[in-house]
């Protein structure tokens, strides 16, 4: 299972482009609301999550997904249960994946410490030690980041590729015409 958490304000375009691609590869995606089901993203519009944050299965958790968007980081850094279930995740060696403005969240947390990471184009003083590198997505471990809206795909098809493995993700990739 892979939970995405939907903040007010978050990207709307990062938050549905992964979710898609997972589910298309045969992954189970839940999206989980802060504050509630319904969740008004950036550009209004507004998303019918399948759980809220408190109603996260942890146990069945393979990954977890922090879209960017400024309002929806704002939003998970504001939610002790949305930063303790990412931290819990990343302890026991699950994926911890984040896009655009959401991987300062990791940072905040010490998470890209040392790790290979990208984000949005001019946060990169916001990511503590993370080397930075400068490409669409990214994955280190157990860490998965990505830079922005227009890497979402790139993004989604490499969290795939981390669950489901390269062929799965390269078939996902050429059934939607994905370019590079």
């Amino acid at each position: 299972m892979v939970y995405i958490l939907l903040g007010t304000g978050f990207e709307p375009m990062e938050a549905v482009a992964p979710g898609d691609i997972l589910r298309r590869g045969g992954v189970e995606v839940c999206y989980a609301g802060i504050g509630g089901k319904s969740v008004t993203g950036g550009h209004g519009i507004t998303l019918i999550a399948d759980c809220t944050v408190d109603e996260i299965r942890e146990d069945q958790a393979e990954m977890v997904i922090l879209p960017g968007g400024l309002g929806g980081v704002h939003s998970i850094l504001a939610c002790e249960p949305a930063l303790d279930l990412v931290r819990r995740m990343y302890a026991s060696g699950r994926f911890v994946a984040a896009i655009c403005a959401a991987p300062t969240i990791l940072a905040a947390l010490g998470i890209t410490d040392g790790r290979q990471a990208t984000c949005y184009p001019g946060m990169e003083d916001q990511m503590g030690n993370a080397s930075m590198v400068a490409c669409d997505a990214i994955r280190d471990g157990t860490v998965i980041t990505g830079r922005a809206a227009g890497a979402a795909d790139c993004f989604g098809l490499l969290c795939l590729e981390a669950l489901k493995g390269q062929q799965v993700a390269k078939r996902v990739a050429d059934a939607i015409v994905y370019r590079a």
